[in-house]
């Protein structure tokens, strides 16, 4: 592979991983082993067990005022991609926290072959995303193994899409897939269930993921015009969300599903040890290449 293809490749799907990992098709979050320490959860009180939207609104404020949790999930898109997530995030002030995404099968787990490893390490904090590449980037990338991914600068320079994604990554937090489903105004109970050992209250609807924008973030009208006509020649219209609720109305499980014009896409994520310690710190200046400046070199489209 020439050395502007590996470079522009690595950048790519650098960003694709971290951006998945976190969002999925539109919300936050991976989850983890079993077991909730239950930071801030309330219990469920007699409404909330006969309500699926005051339920949901319960879980909601409980997963929020978590902070943190250990997160672990798949994800996957028609032939081009099948990755997992597994680390822990915090969502306190900003998104911070660590991750190891690793590629397991689909046409960008070639790719990342050819950039040294299927596997990476990215790191989430307020204002930007690292994320750790292989041997063979980092020699046509001047030695450099880290890329930076400045949010304002996905705003730049990916018009209302980056808009969206920096937005979403920055207000992030497990309970954006509880916000999916109160926006979507389709929410029903499906039933009770054991996840990983705890009893958990299963919730499902179905979202319009486009008119989602304009109920779930501050981006501007023109923003918002610039987003949908991109998810419309992406194909993504709708998306099914499931989630669990556990006992302590602290969210457990969900799976996200869609279609796109790349294929079925679903991420599944379990979350756990909430109120878990989270640390990330900015990779070394020396061994960090920044996105903008790649870009501008001719390194990505």
């Amino acid at each position: 592979m020439k050395s502007t293809t590996l470079r522009r490749a690595g950048l790519t799907i650098a960003a694709v991983t971290v951006l998945s990992a976190v969002t999925g098709c539109s919300s936050g979050g991976s989850g983890g082993s079993e077991g909730s320490k239950g930071s801030g959860g309330s219990g469920k009180d007699g409404a909330a067990r006969f309500s699926p939207l005051a339920a949901l609104r319960s879980a909601e404020k409980s997963t929020d005022a978590a902070d943190s949790a250990k997160v672990e999930s798949s994800t996957t898109m028609g032939s081009v991609m099948s990755m997992t997530a597994d680390g822990a995030l915090g969502w306190g002030d900003g998104l911070t926290g660590t991750l190891t995404i690793t590629y397991t099968g689909g046409t960008m787990a070639e790719t990342m072959r050819q950039t040294g490893s299927t596997s990476m390490e990215a790191r989430y904090l307020p204002d930007a995303y690292y994320a750790k590449m292989g041997d063979a980037f980092a020699a046509q990338a001047g030695g450099k193994h880290w890329i930076k991914y400045a949010y304002d600068d996905l705003e730049t320079l990916a018009g209302g899409s980056g808009a969206y994604l920096k937005d979403q990554m920055q207000n992030t937090t497990p309970n954006q897939s509880v916000k999916l489903l109160l926006a979507s105004g389709d929410v029903r109970k499906v039933g009770e269930e054991k996840v990983r050992g705890q009893q958990t209250t299963h919730y499902s609807g179905t979202v319009d993921v486009a008119d989602l924008a304009s109920k779930n973030s501050n981006l501007s009208q023109k923003q918002l015009d610039d987003l949908k006509k991109q998810l419309d020649q992406a194909g993504v219209t709708t998306e099914t969300v499931d989630i669990w609720v556990n006992d302590d109305d602290l969210l457990v499980k969900k799976v996200e599903k869609g279609e796109t014009t790349a294929g079925a896409f679903t991420q599944t994520a379990y979350y756990s040890d909430y109120g878990t310690p989270v640390s990330a710190e900015e990779p070394p200046a020396s061994d960090t290449a920044d996105f903008a400046e790649l870009v501008q070199q001719g390194g990505a489209s």
